[in-house]
């Protein structure tokens, strides 16, 4: 029996959520999501602890059952099939490789388990390891021990374990969380690589935001147990849904002030607000919103409290005369000098604001991560 090359492999599996719902001893993990992937899609389940994200990608494995909805892939419920039936690869944070095993011995294990006629020769077997060495770009490393590795390179071979067994969707739970940043922004390339390069349904978890704003086709943001938004990473960045959604993506200052008329005022600025009711209101306007106001307009007065020059922009910190901190990043050419704790003008080009229907969701003031 031979196995599927990785060019080789089954055409892309879709993966539909219909209302599921799951608690843990009362406590709702998951209020009735609904999800549609796309075959092939590699989406990124984003959230703050606690949202719900990992129970949900634990569902779709089949590692938990939801108490009620529908889990498919494909035209195929598998809503409480187990993770065996179900044809998944998954992918831990803590690599869970087995270290008296060698990196070839951990690749091939879902396939030496094998029996029968579904067990692939050995001659097959060893083709697939080298296969997936080469594609993860550990070729020659096959014989050494988990522990001879760099974390990096381990990750790698959770990897190509997963890929292994020729899955019909791949699953990861925060795999970069354990390594450091640089080696992490490398081998989001090299997710994002695999799967243009095996074309699989890929799932995965995080809670960093520049982890899933980099690599996703699209982002699912969760909260409390609930959706918040799906889209691209361009439209969550500049169409959120909601305040949390505002709050939470990109860095963000969150301006309390009031609307009137489809109008926000915070100080002498006044910002469109349309569909907005009436009353208290929070602007959030991301740093590079922000411009130094032409003489004479009426912007929002900040004192400002520290300006620090990165590359061709000029960090601004500072506060509103009620006490709000704003950061603003402008364009430091023709910024004229600037003296900490004079009262500086802001121009807003552009702005979400969400009234006060929309629940606060304990979003920081600025700079949320």
């Amino acid at each position: 029996m031979s196995l599927p090359h990785l060019n080789d492999s089954l055409a892309p599996t879709s993966v539909t959520l219909e209302n599921v719902r799951k608690t843990f001893a009362r406590y709702p993990a998951l209020n009735g999501v609904s999800l549609d992937i796309a075959p092939g899609e590699l989406i990124a389940l984003l959230g703050p602890s606690g949202s719900g994200k990992t129970t949900l990608l634990r569902i779709i494995a089949g590692l938990e059952f939801p108490d009620d909805g529908r889990v498919s892939f494909g035209d195929q419920e598998v809503t409480f099939a187990h993770a065996a039936q179900r044809g998944v690869g998954f992918v831990f944070q803590q690599y869970a490789l087995f270290k008296h095993m060698t990196v070839a011995k951990n690749i091939t294990f879902g396939l030496d388990v094998k029996s029968g006629k579904d067990k692939p020769t050995a001659a097959a077997r060893k083709a697939r390891c080298e296969e997936l060495l080469d594609l993860v770009e550990l070729s020659g490393l096959g014989g050494r021990f988990p522990s001879q590795l760099s974390g990096g390179q381990r990750q790698r071979v959770a990897l190509a374990r997963a890929l292994a067994v020729s899955p019909r969707i791949l699953l990861l739970d925060e795999p970069f969380g354990a390594l450091d940043a640089t080696v992490r922004k490398t081998l989001r390339r090299e997710l994002r690589r695999l799967h243009d390069a095996t074309g699989l349904t890929t799932v995965f978890v995080t809670h960093d935001q520049e982890e899933a704003l980099d690599l996703a086709d699209r982002v699912a943001l969760l909260n409390a147990g609930r959706i918040e938004q799906v889209g691209t990473p361009q439209q969550i960045l500049d169409h959120p849904a909601s305040a949390f959604v505002a709050g939470f993506v990109g860095e963000a200052n969150a301006l309390k002030g009031a609307t009137l008329g489809g109008v926000f005022a915070l100080g002498a600025a006044k910002l469109a607000a349309q569909g907005v009711a009436d009353g208290v209101a929070t602007a959030f306007i991301r740093p590079e919103q922000f411009t130094l106001a032409d003489a004479g307009e009426d912007g929002l007065a900040i004192r400002l409290d520290r300006a620090t020059q990165r590359g061709p922009l000029l960090w601004l910190e500072g506060a509103t005369p009620d006490g709000q901190p704003v950061e603003a990043a402008v364009l430091a050419e023709g910024a004229g000098p600037l003296r900490v704790g004079a009262t500086i003008q802001l121009s807003v080009r552009s702005a979400r604001v969400f009234g006060a229907a929309d629940p606060d969701l304990g979003i920081p003031m600025r700079g949320a991560r």
